[in-house]
């Protein structure tokens, strides 16, 4: 059963490429709400694989190499392309120290 009005992604900043899942079992296929907590403003994607809670999803097409951007931070670099709605995770993402 779904809440009405609870988000299902969070993202802190405006300039992140990637959100945070909130919620249990989220299945591929959803449609999912979203709020940039820093201006509490609403976001939609539609999740394109199974994403555990606390995990990464894309909120736009990514390419090999470019920078994952979360708390308006830098926080690694994409090792696989991406589509909006990609689950990212360590089999397509991971940091720049090694």
């Amino acid at each position: 059963m779904s809440i009405p009005n609870v988000p299902q992604f969070l993202v802190h900043s405006p300039k992140d490429n990637v959100g945070v899942v909130v919620v249990e079992d989220l299945k591929a296929g959803t449609k999912m709400s979203g709020v940039v907590t820093e201006t509490d403003t609403a976001i939609a994607a539609k999740a394109n694989h199974d994403i555990p809670v606390g995990h990464k999803v894309a909120l736009a097409d990514l390419k090999k190499g470019d920078t994952v951007i979360k708390y308006g931070e830098d926080v690694g670099i994409v090792t696989a392309d991406l589509k909006k709605g990609d689950h990212v995770h360590i089999h397509n993402h991971k940091t720049k120290r090694w």
